[in-house]
């Protein structure tokens, strides 16, 4: 479900911004960006954001600002700066270059270091830090706020495209049971023909050949099943928790006794509203995707 959301906030201590927006994914795929001082409210970040979200590309981004100066901490990525001083020295040898790094060439490669501002008033940062959590969880209730109204067409889309598929369902037992009576009397005709000439046919055996011909076009436990899964997926899409996982699995299972019906079911139109059943589960299944 996509949405959109800012908060911006200044005090004494700081002034920043937290933006946040979220597009449609299967899973939940979160993107949190920070400022290198405040690196350690991302995991709390984080946590916040999978408390209220549950699926979707959510991408988050923090812009602060210090209003006092502090100072600042350099972060030096030593692994990589012994990597490339090795290699370095390796291209000196070759002949490739004729001097090896210096340490403005070393400072100037992505990575090698970092750097990160550091408060002395402990007070003060707890002050910053809570600040900024309080407006992530403000900047997720706007997020909410707007995902609640997609939420909202998407339900009454649900609703409609589900109620479509029981009508279809309903016409294709009518179908199924002129079908099933047509079958019947072909069989008969086909009996009634045996009887002629001569063949002599065992009543018993032929008897049971009819059962075994009607049974196989028996889809009463498959509409059954599926009238079942219809009523699931109405009390899922009412409910306030996230089901969007769940109505996937579940349109996967009616699409599976759809398909049965289909080789089961006797009748000029089943082929017909097979298909318009399965075209309606496709759109259920497109939208279902972009639920929570």
């Amino acid at each position: 479900m996509t949405g959109f959301a800012s908060v911006s906030h200044e005090n004494e201590l700081v002034s920043f911004s937290v933006t946040v927006r979220s597009l449609n994914h299967r899973y939940l795929d979160l993107h949190i960006r920070v400022p290198p001082t405040f690196v350690e409210l991302e995991q709390d970040i984080r946590s916040l954001v999978q408390q209220r979200v549950a699926r979707g590309r959510v991408e988050l981004t923090v812009v602060a600002r210090l209003k006092t100066e502090a100072p600042v901490e350099l972060d030096v990525n030593e692994t990589l700066v012994a990597a490339l001083v090795k290699t370095g020295i390796e291209a000196t040898k070759r002949g490739w270059v004729e001097t090896g790094l210096t340490a403005g060439e070393l400072l100037r490669f992505p990575g090698v270091a970092t750097v990160r501002e550091i408060t002395t008033d402990p007070e003060a940062w707890k002050a910053i830090c809570v600040c900024i959590s309080e407006a992530t969880a403000e900047v997720l209730t706007g997020l909410d706020r707007m995902r609640c109204r997609e939420g909202e067409f998407l339900f009454s889309d649900l609703t409609g495209r589900a109620a479509a598929v029981k009508e279809l369902v309903d016409r294709l037992v009518d179908t199924a049971q002129a079908g099933d009576e047509a079958l019947r009397d072909r069989l008969k005709r086909l009996i009634g023909d045996l009887g002629i000439g001569g063949v002599q046919t065992d009543p018993v055996v032929l008897a049971q050949e009819v059962v075994k011909w009607v049974a196989r076009s028996d889809i009463h436990e498959e509409v059954a099943r599926l009238y079942g899964h219809l009523e699931h997926l109405a009390g899922l899409a009412e409910a306030a928790a996230p089901c969007g996982r769940k109505l996937d699995f579940l349109l996967q299972e009616m699409n599976r006794e759809i398909n049965t019906i289909g080789s089961k079911a006797e009748g000029r139109e089943v082929g017909s509203l097979v298909v318009a059943a399965k075209a309606e589960l496709e759109k259920l299944r497109e939208q279902i995707q972009n639920m929570e």
